[in-house]
């Protein structure tokens, strides 16, 4: 197999997994982070002892100026990409409505939707039958917030998510007849550090003792989801959004 697939936010846990499955399963890895170079490394390490060729590329999606300069770099080391995975987000810290710093509210629509945004129009001129590509698929990671709205918590995170999913309907309407399907998974709770760093720690374990299979997410449980759409097999899957949330 001689695919590519370009993975934001590759050194979180959710990207992470998607990095080493992908790997494994024969595709040739880019994945792009914001600070922590020595988890890209090891990263890159876990990939290429899977027998897949790793690159890693240090980039704030927030900004299209080093979104364009991302993708320039994967076209002149892989060519076009076949499957664009938009799982780079932030939660920007819990917080009641009224008490939320504009600043948190623009970190996180910047990264969470305009980061997207701009990868997938990227990925659209990379992979669109009219620009020359042979058609691809693009995934966005969404979340169960943007169904729930997060109230008194993260109202902000899901208003962003729930943005993302409107993108992913637009364009999987608009991207399909070039060739690109484009859907989303929306996630559950995962079991990441990322409730420890930026959102409410107690998260998880509450969120386990309600949910009908009796845990959160792993991060594998998504990877396997965003597999599954961007192979042959979901060739008919378009414009879906996809629940991976235990029932909950």
């Amino acid at each position: 197999m001689d695919k590519t697939v370009l993975i934001t936010g590759g050194t979180g846990g959710i990207g992470a997994a998607l990095c080493t499955l992908f790997a494994a399963r024969g595709f040739n890895i880019v994945f792009c982070f914001q600070r922590d170079k020595a988890r890209a490394e090891e990263l890159v390490r876990l990939c290429e002892a899977e027998g897949a060729h790793c690159v890693a590329h240090q980039c704030d999606i927030a900004d299209p100026a080093q979104v364009s300069t991302l993708f320039d770099a994967v076209k002149s080391q892989f060519g076009a990409i076949d499957v664009l995975v938009n799982n780079a987000g932030i939660i920007g810290g819990a917080s009641k409505f009224v008490d939320l710093a504009p600043n948190q509210l623009h970190k996180v629509i910047e990264t969470n939707f305009y980061g997207a945004t701009y990868c997938a129009q990227q990925a659209a001129r990379s992979m669109g039958q009219s620009f020359g590509g042979s058609g691809g698929s693009i995934v966005n990671i969404s979340s169960i917030a943007a169904l729930l709205g997060s109230p008194n918590e993260y109202v902000h995170y899901a208003a962003s998510k729930g943005a993302l999913e409107s993108l992913t309907i637009g364009l999987a309407k608009e991207l399909g007849p070039d060739g690109i399907r484009v859907n989303a998974v929306r996630a559950g709770t995962v079991d990441t550090p990322i409730h420890q760093t930026q959102g409410n720690p107690e998260r998880p374990a509450m969120i386990a003792q309600n949910n009908p299979l009796g845990r959160v997410a792993t991060p594998m449980d998504i990877a396997e989801a965003v597999w599954w759409l961007a192979q042959p097999e979901a060739a008919y899957v378009n414009g879906a959004i996809l629940p991976v949330h235990g029932g909950g």
